[in-house]
């Protein structure tokens, strides 16, 4: 075979130009390939079909499956930013001034921020008292949706709960809430 090689490497003419190069090595290739016999160039075409087939394949599936996932992605981003968009009209500008503030004034003491809290949620008249490192709170109100609405925007500004009662009043219908939390 290295004998073979040398011959071809001597017959071969210095190319100047890639053209050139390339159609001398396409030539190398075709005088090879009629140098096979009949049997080698249809088993060597059977295997030249098989990989393009598999690569292309392969690569069709990938391609295919990359466009999907952008597809569904795409779809959920659609999704959220139409969510997003109807629930313009339940943000309450009242209440996105008081994180404001509340982000602003961080000084505040934790009695005073939880009162600012709550408030800004739309709960009106807690009583709101520090005992120590922790801060006791009590309100009532008669909707449920507002209630867990606030305690979950006190649990967004890292406020722990130690201690949560909730109870509603058949009657009434108020739901009375205390609490201790900690921050």
């Amino acid at each position: 075979m290295s004998v073979l090689l040398r011959r071809t490497k001597r017959s071969m003419p210095v190319a100047s130009n890639w053209s050139t190069r390339l159609s001398l090595q396409q030539d190398l290739l075709w005088s090879r390939w009629q140098a096979l016999s009949s049997r080698d160039q249809l088993a060597l075409s059977i295997l030249m079909v098989f990989l393009i087939l598999f690569v292309g394949g392969y690569g069709g599936y990938t391609v295919h499956q990359a466009a999907k996932a952008s597809k569904e992605d795409y779809q959920q981003q659609v999704t959220d930013y139409f969510w997003l968009r109807s629930q313009a009209a339940n943000i309450d500008s009242t209440a996105l001034a008081a994180l404001d503030s509340q982000n602003d004034s961080s000084a505040q003491p934790p009695a005073s921020r939880v009162n600012t809290l709550l408030n800004g949620s739309g709960i009106d008249n807690a009583q709101v008292v520090a005992a120590g490192d922790k801060v006791q709170l009590s309100f009532t109100n008669d909707s449920q949706a507002l209630v867990s609405a606030a305690l979950a925007k006190l649990e967004q500004q890292g406020l722990q709960f130690n201690q949560l009662t909730m109870q509603q009043d058949l009657a009434s219908k108020q739901i009375q809430v205390q609490a201790t939390v900690s921050f």
